[in-house]
């Protein structure tokens, strides 16, 4: 009888951990809260120039790292890609549109290098006074790109 006993019982835990290890650990992967702002006392519109972040709720965006412009803004918003510098061998890439009538738009960052190797972020950008920006949205990371 306790062989028995011992033998469901070994079937029932070898039976957990089978179904356990089949199942995804999390069906999506886990976004977190993304607020960052900056200011762009260096920005004129131009490509190559920059803002500079000045706080971030994530460790790897330190205050100092750079937001650069890679296309001239137009009369009437910004449609360009960025790059988010933080230091050597640390990028992430990404877009950003900008209404300058409304002082609104959206962010979007797509992978990287070093640390932004997986990053994604989708935020909205909106004016906080002269030149200081928010962005406000959300942040994950991914292994399957």
């Amino acid at each position: 009888m306790k062989r028995i006993l011992s033998i469901v019982i070994t079937g029932i835990l070898a039976g957990v951990f089978a179904f356990t290890g089949l199942a995804p650990a999390s069906a999506s992967p886990r976004t977190r809260a993304l607020h960052i702002t900056k200011e762009c006392s260096q920005y004129f519109g131009n490509p190559g120039e920059f803002c500079t972040i000045t706080t971030s709720n994530l460790k790897m965006i330190k205050p100092g790292s750079r937001v650069i412009y890679t296309s001239a803004a137009g009369a009437t918003g910004l449609d360009t890609n960025i790059v988010l510098d933080t230091g050597p061998g640390n990028r992430a890439f990404g877009h950003v549109i900008l209404d300058f009538a409304t002082g609104t738009g959206t962010v979007t960052l797509n992978g990287g290098t070093g640390h932004f190797r997986h990053f994604h972020a989708k935020a909205a950008v909106s004016n906080t006074g002269g030149v200081n920006w928010a962005w406000n949205g959300t942040y994950r990371f991914s292994t399957d790109d």
